[in-house]
């Protein structure tokens, strides 16, 4: 058995640290492309939750999930994800209503 020291636990809490930066990148890019979806779903008259599109996502980040964490815990991560998207697209679609002489989904598309 392993002998944890102060300085391993430092090192580990430097890398989770680091780690978390990264997820804070990937969120934030994650929810620039939703804000698009937003507009895009604004210009088409689409409602902002789309059940079939969650199912979809759940399915793809469990089949993608290699552990440890358990396909429940990355649904319930998942769902947290979704749910602040929808408050995202929600508030930005009541707060910029759709300019209707500008195109905006062919100005920028994923």
């Amino acid at each position: 058995m392993s002998q944890y020291t102060l300085e391993s636990l430092t090192r580990c809490r430097v890398q989770i640290d680091a780690i978390d930066v990264r997820l804070i990148e990937l969120l934030n890019e994650r929810t620039a492309i939703v804000e698009e979806i937003g507009r895009a779903k604004q210009q088409l008259r689409l409602g902002v939750y789309e059940p079939k599109r969650e199912d979809q996502v759940f399915a793809n980040v469990i089949a993608h999930n290699r552990g440890p964490l358990s396909a429940d815990a990355v649904k319930r991560i998942f769902e947290r994800i979704i749910d602040e998207m929808r408050t995202v697209q929600k508030t930005n679609m009541s707060a910029k209503p759709l300019d209707s002489s500008s195109n905006q989904a062919e100005k920028k598309s994923c």
